[in-house]
């Protein structure tokens, strides 16, 4: 089980919770308007009480005199029916108010983690796992909204029937008011208490919540490979561990913070059974009537119940701000550098490429090491090289997904850095090794390369990538819906869809990672076919493990621990018996007469 930190999360728990608060700004009004209803439903029924004791002393002097005064019993118990339905009322009135604003502060609250989202450098996704992302996003943002609609405004009830009911029990009895007061202290000690153990375990709760929701998407998406390797007993051991940690910690958080309930009703009883003796004795000396007793019984139970209902909920409001300081750290983190207004206009790249001394590295860790090279326009530059060399690397410095520590990146002169990243990535096109496909018709996922594009359009893209026999052969053709991640069409058939969706952006620089991996030699050949044709005319970059798909290329740069080993062409590379050669054979080992034709 993950340790509680109650030192770190003392420094949270006051600025989480006032940052909170702030976000009810622009909801002021509704807010107000509550904590008026409030006030009035909290007011009505401390009052009825009052009224209630009036009317039980006019039925025991009527018993003891036998004259009843019916009329002023009457009018007295449908005032009490009045109140109580007025207090109804606004009850109503400020539930809908909180409830509204609640809901505003979450929608914005919501809105500026999505915004959030968009301006996170790619590196954080790196660092963090996607499960813990989602759980902030979703589970600690759902807390915190059903920890405010439950905490505002019962809050403020609680604080001035509180208030009330003493103002009213000092009114009737000092004496029995002192009595009543000796809970006040003691229900303080032991919320407080409390409160500085169950912060910690709220805090672990979601933190494990977060760790468990990382497992689950790490096992969805590895499914198979989990299948196939028949790693279903260790990956449900490794869930066991996660859930056995979040079921310890949110045990915790749950007995620590259930302890202040049964302890504030104990506290509540013993306090009503002094009351009720002393009251006894107060009416034996006559120094109270009994309607006056009864009304200060009541008194005390809208006294007492308020400090248990605190008690409550200041354990909600400890995992209210756990969540919140988590959602905060999100909100808070590091952003892409602010750049100029984007001009508004399609990019359209060109002109000569160049890498001058360029050096990137993830916490002071190189990955890129004064790299240098020049691409001219119209020619296909591969990048090839074992796995972390810095390949992949390359194009997300091109596309401003990183940036350089050292050097600079120019396009036609100018230096990429000076152009807003929207309207720089609109110049390049994209096709990745794992073609991303939404959930959607066929038709829309190839439109997203041009959204308003004809249908005229999507057909001629999708038959230019060899697609569109294969598409209106389905029984919906174009308009087949696909599952999010492009079921249940096959690797390759995904891949075609997303090299004509580059087709149809008709963008000027192509980026090529890796797109005929994992598919058969059939397909293979098709998507070869269709990125021969989607780069005429274009620059393009070719990331490859495949060396027999970067024969034709222009320029060859063979990538080793973050430095161009080599470059050159094909031939040129081969000639030079070096890096590139060695990788060469080693793909094809034992197939002389293609290594042969190579050449």
């Amino acid at each position: 089980m993950t340790e509680p930190l109650p030192e770190g999360v003392r420094k949270t728990f006051w600025p989480a919770t006032r940052r909170l608060l702030g976000l009810l700004h622009p909801f002021r009004w509704r807010m107000l308007g509550a904590v008026a209803a409030t006030c009035c439903f909290a007011g009505l029924n401390v009052a009825a009480p009052n009224y209630l004791g009036d009317a039980t002393d006019i039925v025991v002097d009527g018993v003891y005199s036998g004259v009843f005064e019916h009329d002023r019993l009457g009018r007295l118990l449908a005032v009490v029916a009045l109140m109580y339905a007025g207090a109804s009322l606004f009850n109503w009135i400020q539930g809908k108010l909180t409830a509204d604003s609640v809901q505003g502060l979450m929608y914005s609250l919501r809105a500026s983690v999505e915004e959030k989202l968009h301006r996170l450098p790619s590196t954080y996704f790196q660092e963090k796992s996607r499960g813990d992302v989602l759980s902030r996003v979703t589970n600690d943002i759902d807390n915190i909204s059903q920890s405010l609609s439950q905490v505002l405004t019962q809050l403020i009830i609680s604080v001035l029937m509180l208030s009330g009911a003493l103002a009213m029990m000092l009114w009737i009895s000092p004496l029995l008011a002192l009595i009543a007061l000796v809970s006040v202290p003691v229900s303080t000690l032991i919320t407080v208490l409390v409160a500085r153990k169950s912060q910690a375990h709220f805090a672990s709760q979601w933190t494990e919540t977060g760790a468990l929701n990382a497992h689950v998407e790490e096992f969805v998406t590895g499914h198979e490979v989990i299948m196939a390797f028949g790693h279903q007993d260790q990956a449900a051991a490794v869930f066991r561990a996660s859930n056995g940690r979040l079921a310890r910690a949110s045990a915790l958080a749950e007995y620590s913070s259930g302890l202040v309930q049964p302890l504030m009703i104990l506290i509540s009883n013993l306090t009503y059974i002094a009351v009720a003796v002393a009251g006894a004795f107060q009416v034996t000396l006559g120094a109270m009537t009994i309607g006056g007793i009864l009304a200060f019984i009541q008194f005390s139970r809208l006294f007492t119940q308020p400090v248990s209902q605190i008690g409550g909920m200041l354990n909600v409001i400890q995992s209210c701000a756990a969540s919140a300081h988590r959602v905060f750290e999100l909100l808070d983190a590091k952003e892409i550098p602010a750049e100029p207004a984007r001009a508004g206009q399609r990019a359209r790249l060109g002109g000569r490429i160049v890498f001058d001394h360029v050096t990137f590295g993830y916490a002071q860790e190189p990955v890129i090491r004064d790299l240098s090279f020049t691409v001219e326009p119209g020619q296909t530059v591969a990048i090839v090289g074992h796995t972390g060399a810095g390949k992949t690397t390359i194009v997300n410095l091109l596309m401003r997904f990183y940036e350089p520590d050292a050097g600079r990146i120019t396009i036609g002169g100018t230096d990429i850095a000076a152009i807003p990243r929207d309207t720089l990535r609109e110049g390049f096109g994209v096709v990745l090794q794992d073609a991303w496909l939404f959930a959607g018709t066929i038709k829309e996922n190839i439109e997203y390369g041009r959204p308003g594009a004809t249908d005229a359009e999507i057909s001629a893209a999708a038959e230019a990538c060899h697609l569109d026999h294969f598409v209106r052969s389905m029984p919906a053709g174009y308009d087949s819906v696909l599952d999010s991640g492009g079921g249940p069409l096959s690797h390759g058939q995904r891949q075609l869809i997303a090299i004509a969706r580059a087709q149809l952006a008709d963008r000027g620089v192509l980026i090529l990672d890796e797109a005929t991996s994992s598919v058969d030699s059939r397909i293979e050949v098709l998507i070869r076919k269709a990125m021969q044709r989607l780069r005429r005319g274009k620059t393009s970059f070719v990331i490859a493990h495949r060396l027999s798909t970067v024969r034709d290329a222009d320029l060859i740069l063979v990538m080793d621990h973050g430095r161009i080993a080599e470059q050159g062409t094909h031939r040129n590379l081969l000639a030079a018996n070096g890096h590139y050669s060695r990788l060469y054979r080693a793909q094809f080992a034992g197939r002389a007469g293609t290594l042969e034709a190579g050449r």
